[in-house]
Order: structure tokens, then C-alpha cells, then sequence
């Protein structure tokens, strides 16, 4: 079936969703050590807070993702976008750091909704290259959240403090939830639903889960997801309390790695056309992997500030020629049950990225190899998973002749 191209105007709309979590992250990083003396606990408590954020979109993304597939996109991103909105309010209002936690995990289930479905909604209207340069155009306009975010929170944490940054968010989940109801008509006609109850969501799970492909593709993406959330959850420590940047300086830095991700998805949008993705996301991978890899050897070393600023800054844009092409790839190998597969590739993304954070952090906050060693071992098993995939692939075409 020939698919109509998708409108600026709706990609537009689809990114903003997609940006509900660095939207919901990145505002709020630059006041984690002024929430930790607020609340009187330790740097890990308060990471616990992204911890269950990011729990909370796995989780979310299985459950919104399959019932989707039945359903319909538009209720669920809907209901799930207002919610959103209610529990941000909710989270600039709480009185501990465990009910912040608690508010954090309902945010993120119900954030879910716009990043599982946006790109199922990308997956029903357009295919291969077409599909490719959507995603590339969805993460160019969300990269714009991870470059304004930081610097937006940083200036606003002096003069409204960490709640009243959530009200921001709140403010922005309910643009979101107007975009939706304004702009993304359903995309899945009621005769391409699955029908039935649980048994149809174990049929669309079960196909999904033994595409061999997909699966590859998408260990790949997630543990590549796994870098840039070693080095976000990380990052306010290791560079204001290790290294000395003040919160206004932290924040330029990580625009700056923001908008390098932003540069280099842009290219990646001109470039999958001739080039294809599967060649481009093998070329992120190298790039990321020889970035990790000196970080580890500057962090033993003895860590100096220039050198991990650029190559944090080469690891975080080489993320650029990784995460439109995975998608693309993995979406295409399930394109039956787009909702579901989306729902398994941002439940993994997500859920190591709520492994990751802890384990940064038990390494304390007087050292950057926690940081450095995480990513890298990230990185190594994420071209591992994409090695797996092409051999797999070599070794299909060869029995092919």
C-alpha cells in the first residue's frame, strides 16, 4: 500500500511528544544537588527520581503500545498526554522525595503514550526511506527540548527553584495534549486492528519477539540509549562537583551536546536517502565506540575537563546516526503489529535506562569512571548486538545463491 507523506505540521507535533522525556529530565538536572540538600538525602536518592521516570516509560510503553494495536493511536495519546500534564502538576507539589519518586513513575507511564505512539503513528503512515527521514526530522525538531531544556532549567532553578521548573513541564504536557487533539487524526483504520483480547496482544508479542532482526536492531538501540543515559544521569556531578562547572555553565555544555545531536540528525535526514541507514547506523556505532572508549582512558587516567567535554560532546552527536536508522530498521522487520514493536524497543530502551542510572551512581561522586566504564560497556554490547544482526544477514543472502 502507497502511504501518503507525513505533514510537517503532525511531525512537528509527534517530536514535541517524543520530548516529553528530556522535557521531563533535563529541566530538572541541573537542580539535583540543590534538591539533595532539600530533601536532606544523597545524590542516588535523588537519582532514584529519574530511575523511576524512566521505569515508568518502559513500563507505560508495553502496556499503551499492544493496546494500540487494537484500539486505535489518537485515545491513548489523548488520555495519556492529559495525564501526563495532571501528574507533572503533582510532582512540583510534593512534600518528600518519595512522593516525588511515586509521581515520577505515573509521569513517566503516562509520557509513554506519546513516545510509543508517535513513532507508531510514523510506522502506519510512511515506509522505508520515507520513514527514515521522518524519524531523522521528528529527533532534529525533539532535539530542540534537550538544547533548550537544560538552559531553561539552569536559569530557572535560581529564581523558581526545582518546582517550579515542574510547573514548566506541567505547562508543556498540556501544549502537548493540545497539538494531539488539534493535529494527529487516528492512523490506524479500525480494519487493520487486531481483534480479540489477550490472546491476540500474546499473537502480536510473539511476533514480534521472534523476528530475530528486530530483536537485533533494537538490543542495539537501547544500549546505545544506555550511553547517552550514563553520561545524562552522571553528567551533573561528574562536571559541577568533580570538574567545577557552575549550573548556568552545565547547562551550556549540555546544549552544546544537544545540539550536536541535533546537527548530526539533520545530516542523517540528507544522507539515508543515498546512503541507507544500515550503513549509517554501523558508522554511530564506530564513532561512539572509539569516543567511550578514550573517555575510560582519560577517566583512569586522571580526568581533565577539555577532553571529556569533546568527547562526551562526539559520543552524545555520533547518537545521531543511531537512533533514526535503528528505529527505522527494527520498525520495518514488524510493520504487522507497529504498536507492539514499538512498545518492546522503547520498554528496553527505557528500562536499562533506569539500570543505568543507579549503577552510575553507586560509584559516588569523586570519580568519573563509573561514567566513562558504563557507557563504554554499553556501547561494546550495542555493536555487538548490530555485528550479530549483519552476520545474521550476511549468512541469509549467502544461503540465498
Amino acid at each position: 500500500m502507497t502511504k501518503d507523506r507525513l505533514p510537517g505540521s503532525v511531525i512537528a507535533v509527534l517530536a514535541l511528544l517524543t520530548a516529553v522525556a528530556p522535557l521531563a529530565t533535563d529541566m530538572y538536572l541541573p537542580a539535583f544537588p540543590s534538591m539533595a540538600d532539600e530533601f536532606g538525602t544523597s545524590a542516588s536518592a535523588v537519582q532514584l527520581t529519574l530511575t523511576a521516570f524512566m521505569i515508568g516509560l518502559a513500563v507505560g510503553q508495553l502496556v499503551i503500545g499492544p493496546l494500540s494495536d487494537r484500539f486505535g493511536r489518537r485515545p491513548l495519546l489523548l488520555g495519556g498526554t492529559l495525564i501526563c500534564a495532571v501528574s507533572s502538576a503533582a510532582c512540583a507539589v510534593a512534600p518528600t522525595i518519595e512522593t516525588l519518586t511515586a509521581v515520577r513513575f505515573v509521569t513517566g507511564f503516562t509520557g509513554a503514550a506519546g513516545i510509543v505512539l508517535s513513532r507508531a503513528v510514523i510506522s502506519d503512515r510512511a515506509e522505508g526511506v520515507d520513514a527514515a527521514k521522518a524519524f531523522s526530522l521528528m529527533m532534529l525538531i525533539g532535539g530542540v527540548a534537550p538544547i533548550v531544556a537544560p538552559l531553561l532549567g539552569g536559569t530557572l532553578v535560581g529564581h523558581i527553584g526545582w518546582r517550579g521548573v515542574f510547573w514548566v513541564v506541567t505547562a508543556l504536557a498540556a501544549i502537548m495534549f493540545v497539538g494531539v487533539a488539534v493535529k494527529v487524526a487516528e492512523s490506524l483504520p479500525a480494519e487493520n486492528r487486531s481483534a480479540g483480547g489477550f490472546s491476540a496482544l500474546k499473537q502480536d508479542a510473539g511476533y514480534v519477539l521472534g523476528n530475530r532482526r528486530f530483536v537485533g536492531y533494537t538490543v542495539s538501540f537501547a544500549l546505545a540509549f544506555g550511553v547517552m543515559f550514563a553520561y545524562i544521569s552522571a553528567s551533573p556531578f561528574v562536571l559541577q562537583n568533580l570538574l567545577g562547572l557552575s549550573t548556568l555553565t552545565y547547562s551550556i555544555a549540555f546544549a552544546c551536546n544537544a545540539l550536536g545531536l541535533v546537527a548530526v540528525s539533520a545530516l542523517n535526514a540528507r544522507l539515508v536517502g543515498t546512503v541507507g541507514p544500515e550503513k549509517l547506523l554501523r558508522v554511530g556505532i564506530v564513532v561512539i565506540s572509539v569516543a567511550s572508549t578514550l573517555l575510560v582512558v582519560d577517566s583512569i587516567a586522571g580526568v581533565s575537563l577539555w577532553p571529556v567535554l569533546v568527547l562526551l560532546w562526539i559520543a552524545v552527536s555520533g547518537l545521531g546516526l543511531v537512533m533514526a536508522n535503528a528505529t527505522t530498521l527494527a520498525l520495518a522487520e514488524v510493520r504487522q503489529a507497529a504498536g507492539t514493536g514499538s512498545a518492546v524497543l522503547g520498554a528496553l530502551q527505557f528500562g536499562l535506562a533506569a539500570l543505568v542510572s543507579p549503577i552510575v551512581g553507586l560509584g559516588g561522586e569523586g570519580t568519573a569512571v563509573p561514567m566513562a566504564s558504563t557507557m563504554f560497556a554499553c556501547e561494546m554490547l550495542s555493536a555487538a548486538a548490530l555485528a550479530l544482526v549483519s552476520r545474521r544477514r550476511l549468512g541469509a543472502t549467502s544461503g540465498a545463491h
